[in-house]
């Protein structure tokens, strides 16, 4: 009986896959071999983003992919990313739906995972109005400023206790900290809903969400759905979400609380909520604010900090490197300064560089969020179909050898003599993207990393601890350090 109703249950399957092995009209880019329905699963895990580069080596920079009935094309050259972030750009401007995807995004109300169309526009233009417009940057640098002093603050004491530092929990509370001020209008020091030491793990869950494949994902329709329901996956994802949502939902009612009072100025939800009782403009709803809430929030968070770490871990490993952005510093600013102001950064040359090359060796996003083609288009030569989800390996094409030189070594001075940036108009370099869906809040993620190192290597000095038991820089590439040793200078 059983055997019976497992048959009928994969039979709509087995008549799609046979559906799709009729012989393909399109001239598709080649790509590994796949396997009868499940296509390319079983390849998922040497098909990592760091892992890419092996794929593009043997089947070139546009590859095809099939995950269970998904079809997926890998970008990975600086040609075919402008293919398809600047000559294709609106045909490819929607991103595809995955269950994870809806929960975070609150059914794509929020401006990162939101299909291409007049309401995201309009998101779009109301957060870089009312959060990232230069004017509104500008005015929260007083936040920055003051929660990079109590950084130091902190720090100065525990090098005065010789204690090891946890560069991962202090980054992330750094950061969070300056997102939450500016952007949701919540003081972590004096929240009552969130724990200020626990923001990584906060973001790390939900990362897991947006990560997560569930059967119907891969599988679309009701018999997926019924497969994740009878498997409990869509209950582990839900719990995964539980917290998250707890946090957007306390975020919100603060806002909604009557009398409120705004200490540093109406912040974006603010302004989304007035407009939601005037709706004089698209009908915002809760979702759109919960989905607001997301962006800003894990977004924020999660790309400045590891970006932080990353420097901070390519600085100890390379010695050279830390002594000379240190002394550019420290000659430049002077040996006394008690606190740095932003305006310090602009005196600065070789630090901006080394920020540069750790954009280039690490980028948040290896693969840049996913987009889905919204009609036929060509990628150097090969047809996209339609309903084609495109992953652009962003880490792959800044470790191009064909574009770079000894493209895995950390050395900022690559960048010397070079015009190459990294704002989306230069295709070998695309931390944040490129085209309409470019992230929107690039300046802002840019001032917090590159204020956050300037008072780290400023202040202090860093190394590795003695103790063996201590975590140590890895050798692989996917890890990098934690706790670290911080004398005051």
């Amino acid at each position: 009986m059983s055997i019976s109703l497992c048959f009928l249950c994969l039979l709509p399957l087995i008549f799609i896959f046979l559906r799709k092995l009729q012989p393909s009209k399109w001239n598709l880019p080649p790509g590994p071999p796949k396997l009868p329905i499940i296509g390319n699963l079983h390849q998922r895990g040497e098909l990592h983003p760091r892992n890419r580069r092996n794929l593009s080596e043997k089947y070139g920079p546009v590859v095809h992919l099939r995950f269970g009935f998904v079809p997926m094309v890998v970008i990975s050259s600086k040609e075919a990313a402008e293919d398809v972030l600047k000559t294709h750009d609106l045909e490819c401007c929607n991103r595809p739906e995955t269950a994870g995807i809806r929960m975070i995004s609150y059914n794509a109300k929020d401006i990162g995972f939101a299909p291409y169309g007049e309401e995201w526009r309009a998101m779009r233009k109301l957060s870089v109005v009312e959060l990232f417009s230069s004017k509104k940057i500008q005015s929260f640098r007083y936040v920055r400023e003051e929660e990079n002093n109590l950084l130091v603050k902190k720090l100065s004491e525990s090098a005065s206790s010789e204690s090891l530092v946890s560069l991962k929990k202090t980054l992330y509370t750094l950061v969070g900290s300056i997102v939450c001020r500016v952007g949701l209008g919540q003081n972590l020091h004096e929240c009552e809903f969130i724990d200020e030491d626990g923001i990584a793990d906060i973001v790390q869950r939900s990362e897991l969400l947006t990560r997560t494949s569930m059967f119907s994902d891969l599988f679309p329709g009701r018999i997926g759905e019924l497969i994740d329901l009878f498997t409990g996956q869509t209950k582990r994802l839900e719990n995964a979400f539980s917290e998250l949502d707890t946090f957007f939902q306390n975020v919100l009612d603060d806002h909604l609380k009557p009398g409120r009072r705004v200490q540093e100025g109406s912040d974006i939800i603010d302004v989304m909520i007035d407009m939601m009782r005037k709706q004089d403009s698209f009908k915002i709803t809760t979702d759109h604010l919960k989905g607001m809430i997301s962006d800003i929030f894990l977004a924020g968070v999660s790309t400045s900090a590891s970006t932080m770490i990353w420097a901070m871990t390519e600085l100890i490993r390379n010695p050279r490197v830390m002594k000379k952005v240190q002394d550019e510093i420290r000659t430049t600013l002077g040996d006394k300064k008690e606190s740095l102001t932003e305006e310090d950064l602009n005196q600065l040359h070789y630090f901006k560089l080394m920020v540069k090359e750790i954009f280039r060796l690490h980028p948040a996003a290896p693969l840049l969020l996913p987009r889905e083609t919204m009609s036929h288009i060509k990628i150097q030569g090969y047809d996209i179909p339609k309903k084609t989800q495109i992953l652009v390996n962003a880490y792959a094409i800044a470790r191009d050898p064909n574009v770079w030189k000894n493209p895995d070594e950390f050395d900022p001075d690559r960048f010397v003599d070079s015009s190459v940036d990294y704002r989306g108009l230069n295709f070998e370099l695309l931390p944040f993207g490129s085209g309409r869906r470019i992230c929107p809040g690039m300046a802002m993620g840019i001032v917090i990393v590159e204020f956050g190192l300037l008072n780290l290597l400023y202040f202090f000095d860093w190394g590795l601890p003695e103790k063996e038991a201590a975590k140590k820089i890895t050798t692989g590439d996917g890890v990098a350090l934690d706790l670290v040793q911080v004398v005051l200078h």
